[in-house]
């Protein structure tokens, strides 16, 4: 037996599932999990001492790659001076400084310990504020595994087929809205009839968890009219997106200004991380300066905060988000020739170094057309790629990622290798 192998059989025994989150088992591929022990640069490698070149990245974490030397450094010298204090530190007051200072939207900004506990914290602020309890979401966003947004999700709930899941009542989920993504006319309707009771519209700007589905023009501004008309709050969970498709994110990219904003994974360096922020009247009512409760014993973790500055210096370099475009750009050039050359029914949706290969035959929009991509033609992809040494994400619809460690030859690598593997799936 492999090292792998025995890891797997092991975990079985210990682990729910064998792993502790879900996608990670690999079923929606039907293969066996990774075990890795070693990050390098684009690179993982596995227990059984493996090389893979990874589009994972941490699921949009590593901005700038693995083991990142200016990032390990920071780490370390952090942990020379402690682990954890239950305190304030000047990192948490820099970082804070410097998402506001990048993100005009955000006037003051909390950490917490997960995307979970920042969009979980900044619904609970909506409801506080504006005295109302329903939440609308859109289909196929995944926004962590809050009870009140486990409501068609994405991420391993579309993965898996679960509309919702058992253990969150039906009471809570009657207090959540759920439209079709992409859909303004949903979006009307939904404020026509239930406009007063809104307290928040909480959404993925660039949806990131049914696969990579842009907004469509006009999508994000007219949910900033209605809600601004409504009076309920416009939430962006920029869990993903957030100093990952550019310094201001995806507010800066599309122009339009949410009231809170979530984000994760980048600010953290590859560290758990969560923080949630916005206008300064709204974050002003979070204890201790005002009523609404929200508290974490490792919030402001310092290794976290000093990987998450570390992480922001080297996004802040002259040129980073370019390149990262102009990779992503010819990544996406690349394989829609390989599906043209193959003859297979696919489309490559991107937004800079966020990218999904659908195996669908028109662009996907919502999760609905999503849903009816081929799962087991993206699995047996998937198998095909890994056999070549290339890691994507175990499910349609996660997004490839990125990051700056990636180079012009490990794209056309990817490239090359996703034509033979296009050719080997049309063979069955």
């Amino acid at each position: 037996m492999t090292r792998s192998s025995i890891l797997w059989e092991t975990a079985q025994r210990y682990l729910p599932g064998g792993v502790n989150s879900p996608v990670r088992a690999f079923r929606a591929v039907a293969d066996d999990p990774l075990f890795i022990v070693r990050g390098e640069g684009a690179y993982l490698i596995d227990a059984d001492g493996q090389r893979y070149l990874d589009f994972i990245c941490s699921w949009g974490a590593l901005f700038a790659g693995h083991a990142h030397p200016h990032v390990v450094a920071r780490i370390t010298e952090a942990a020379q001076n402690g682990t954890s204090f239950g305190l304030p530190t000047p990192q948490e007051v820099e970082l804070a400084r410097t998402i506001v200072e990048a993100v005009p939207s955000v006037e003051l900004v909390r950490f917490v310990n997960s995307g979970t506990e920042a969009t979980m914290s900044a619904i609970r602020l909506a409801r506080a504020v504006t005295g109302r309890s329903l939440i609308l979401k859109f289909a196929g966003c995944y926004h962590g595994h809050v009870d009140a947004l486990l409501v068609a999700a994405g991420s391993g709930i579309l993965t898996f087929g679960i509309p919702g899941t058992p253990g969150v009542t039906s009471g809570t989920a009657r207090e959540t809205l759920v439209l079709p993504y992409n859909d303004v006319a949903a979006a009307e309707e939904a404020f026509a009839r239930y406009g007063e009771q809104i307290a928040a519209v909480i959404v993925e700007p660039v949806a990131g968890n049914m696969g990579v589905v842009p907004p469509v023009p006009g999508f994000l501004q007219r949910l900033r009219d209605l809600t601004k008309g409504s009076g309920a709050l416009l939430i962006f969970d920029e869990v993903i997106t957030g100093f990952r498709i550019g310094w201001n994110g995806a507010q800066g990219k599309y122009g339009v200004e949410p009231d809170l904003t979530c984000f994760g994974k980048v600010i953290g360096g590859g560290l758990p991380v969560g923080a949630y922020g916005g206008r300064r009247d709204l974050m002003a009512q979070v204890a201790p300066s005002g009523p609404v409760y929200q508290a974490g014993t490792l919030s402001g973790n310092p290794l976290t905060m000093a990987a998450g500055l570390a992480t922001l210096e080297l996004a802040r370099q002259p040129g980073a988000y370019e390149r990262l475009e102009e990779l992503g750009a010819r990544l996406e050039r690349g394989l829609r020739e390989a599906v043209r050359l193959a003859g297979v029914p696919a489309v490559v949706q991107r937004v800079g170094s966020m990218l999904t290969l659908f195996f669908t035959e028109a662009p996907v929009t919502n999760a609905r057309q999503a849903e009816a991509a081929d799962t087991a033609r993206f699995a047996a992809f998937h198998r095909a790629m890994r056999k070549r040494g290339i890691l994507l994400p175990p499910s349609q619809f996660e997004a490839w990622f990125l990051s700056l460690a990636h180079e012009e030859a490990d794209v056309d690598r990817t490239v090359a290798a996703a034509g033979e593997a296009l050719r080997e799936v049309v063979r069955g």
